[in-house]
């Protein structure tokens, strides 16, 4: 459900923003047949109310020589809804995303690194982590859709 503070022409911003974060004010209003000053209002509105969290550049991973990308579910001994274990991993700089999860696993982390035995030098960190039980990697070999975009429908479409 989208929050009610949400508008049309919030979300037709949104999208623009999502589609080309470095767009300028002028040409999201012109976009949406607005005003610059009144776009502006409302990008900081998003932003005050937290639904812009922040703009972000997207580097080529392997061009960067992370070519390698795994995901690894951790099992882990702690309490029922803590996430220590969770932000030990995130201070990781080689960890990108970790997700605490409900089922067998406890969390679910996506990793980039530069080839496999980087990635057995990560497993051996996350093994340093007291409360760490068990992992179970599985390596991307080819990434078909990577994408942080929420499609945002709007009454024009």
């Amino acid at each position: 459900m989208i929050n009610r503070k949400i508008d049309d022409l919030d979300l037709k911003i949104l999208n623009i923003l999502q589609d080309d974060g470095k767009v300028s004010n002028a040409e999201i209003a012109r976009k949406v047949g607005k005003a610059p000053s009144a776009v502006l209002e409302r990008v900081r509105k998003l932003r005050r109310n937290g639904i812009i969290k922040g703009y972000e550049c997207i580097v080529d991973h392997k061009m960067l020589g992370r070519a390698l990308t795994a995901f690894t579910s951790i099992r882990v001994e702690e309490g029922v809804g803590a996430t220590e274990v969770g932000a030990k991993l995130a201070e990781l700089p080689e960890v990108l995303e970790v997700h605490y999860t409900a089922g067998r696993d406890s969390y679910l982390v996506k990793v980039r690194v530069e080839d496999t035995e980087s990635l057995q030098a990560t497993l051996a960190k996350f093994g340093t982590i007291s409360a760490v039980r068990d992992t179970n990697s599985t390596i991307v070999l080819t990434t078909v859709k990577e994408s942080r975009v929420i499609p945002l429908p709007t009454n024009d479409e």
